[in-house]
């Protein structure tokens, strides 16, 4: 429940300008507008499960977006029965919209890739609750391997733009007719940025799934391990719990969220204490916070 000093869970992607919204708890549009992140680069919106604090902030989202001039489509990804959740809202509430919406349901038929764009894949995981819940995991598509100028030299290459289109992954051809492939002067792909999203789960293979290897995720840490019996009856996760996945699934860093509305704000540094007596790298989720994500470095993107 929305608490005077917790929000609901909504975690948003800023990536090139694009925004990539996973799950949207009831007032999720104050959360845009106070950050400053606003509304017009949102591309996605990948929603858990239909659980009210999940869900019921996506009528003033698209309220929101319909505000802006011109905006353009949006995607939503969920578990069957989200397409029509937001349409029926739509219905009844009779409110303005002025863009097209393209529904992505979950279905055992799909493959593990729920949607793909020019610059990142976003990859769904059934997780284990109360009812159906997916987890996600958004990955940077590969950069390009490194330049290598020497090798561009030894081709003829002059300086100059055609290195700057090399260096994007563009073949080039040369005044004498020859072809280049970014292949003959580049080295070895380079990953691109990983980060997990899963919340409202027990322990399972899809969430090791979706953390693994991750530079960070974002995972619930609901209760404290004396708790732990009203996390397996409700269908949670306990700080500890999520702690020890991110570290065995090889998490770089591990943002608890969803934290119950039991623990007060004084409470919250002994969540912290607990999840890091079992992975250093775990820390607790603070509303309107902004992580930064580097690139991976070059020698870990290249192994």
């Amino acid at each position: 429940m929305p608490m005077p000093y917790r929000l609901l869970t909504s975690l948003a992607v800023r990536f090139n300008g694009r925004i990539y919204l996973f799950d949207a708890g009831e007032g999720a549009q104050l959360g845009l507008k106070t950050t400053k992140i606003g509304i017009r680069g949102l591309h996605v919106l990948a929603v858990s499960h239909l659980h009210a604090d999940h869900c019921l902030g996506i009528p003033g989202i698209l309220m929101l977006k319909s505000q802006i001039r011109d905006p353009e489509p949006l995607t939503i990804i969920g578990p069957h029965g989200i397409k029509k959740f937001v349409q029926q809202t739509h219905e009844n509430l009779e409110f303005f919209m002025n863009f097209p919406i393209n529904f992505v349901e979950w279905s055992s038929d799909l493959n593990e890739v729920a949607y793909e764009d020019d610059q990142a894949k976003i990859f769904w995981h059934p997780l284990e609750h109360s009812r159906f819940c997916l987890g996600y995991r958004l990955e940077e598509l590969d950069r390009p391997g490194k330049f290598k100028p020497h090798l561009a030299a030894s081709l003829g290459i002059p300086k100059g733009s055609l290195w700057g289109e090399l260096q994007h992954g563009k073949s080039i051809t040369l005044e004498d007719g020859r072809e280049i492939a970014p292949e003959e002067v580049l080295g070895e792909p380079r990953r691109g940025r990983r980060v997990a999203y899963a919340v409202d789960t027990r322990p399972s293979k899809g969430l090791y799934r979706l953390c693994q290897d991750a530079d960070i995720a974002f995972v619930e840490g609901m209760f404290l391990p004396e708790d732990a019996e009203h996390a397996e009856a409700k269908g949670h996760l306990t700080v500890v719990d999520a702690a020890r996945i991110a570290s065995r699934a090889g998490v770089n860093r591990a943002v608890l969220v969803h934290i119950s509305p039991r623990y007060n704000i004084d409470e919250l540094g002994h969540l912290t204490a607990e999840a890091k007596s079992r992975f250093d790298g775990a820390e607790m989720g603070e509303d309107f916070k902004v992580y930064k994500v580097p690139l991976p470095d070059d020698k870990a993107a290249d192994s």
